[in-house]
């Protein structure tokens, strides 16, 4: 009877053993069912936060590109508006024209309002390349002629066609010039 009695002993030794195993899985799913809910919560969380930054990064892009069409659209808002007092000037200069000095008043007009056009181009960086008397620079003068000169030096230029400007530094347009040469000797 003693082996029968250890043979319960060991089959109740294994049922008990089989039981701790059965209920060892069902345990080990239960927490990996939880975790697997946290996880998945947390991913979902996690791509809610994605999204949302994503559509934040969408407006700033579409923000910011808005702010520069807007800038560029009205980047020259206030030259225009001070051309349009040079504009002002002319049309005055017009209007004044028909009177008895129409020649002189004309003339004071068109002189007024080329001063002002200068004072608003320079407030906004332009500067004019001084030409004539100055030893010709190809890298802001133009040669379009030589002209035999005594009184001037070689390659100095002796007339301007057409004034040269730089815009902020930069040159914006090179001047048209004529520059001297010694005379011929026949």
């Amino acid at each position: 009877m003693k082996e029968n009695d250890e043979d319960m002993n060991n089959g109740e030794e294994a049922a008990g053993e089989l039981m701790e195993l059965q209920e060892l899985p069902e345990q080990e799913i239960a927490r990996l069912r939880f975790e697997l809910e946290e996880k998945t919560k947390e991913a979902g969380e996690n791509r809610n936060r994605f999204l949302r930054a994503c559509a934040d990064l969408e407006n700033y892009r579409k923000r910011s590109e808005k702010e520069k069409t807007d800038a560029i659209g009205y980047a020259n808002e206030s030259i225009i508006e001070d051309v349009l007092l040079a504009v002002d000037n002319f049309e005055r200069a017009l209007a004044h024209a028909n009177g008895e000095n129409s020649v002189e008043s004309l003339k004071e007009g068109v002189k007024l309002t080329l001063d002002r056009m200068y004072a608003t181009l320079k407030k906004y960086g332009l500067q004019e390349i001084k030409s004539v008397g100055v030893k010709f620079d190809p890298s802001v003068h133009h040669a379009i002629s030589h002209e035999d000169s005594t009184e001037a030096e070689p390659e100095t230029v002796v007339r301007e066609f057409q004034k040269g400007y730089f815009l902020k530094g930069r040159l914006l347009r090179a001047a048209m010039v004529a520059v001297a040469k010694r005379p011929e000797v026949h």
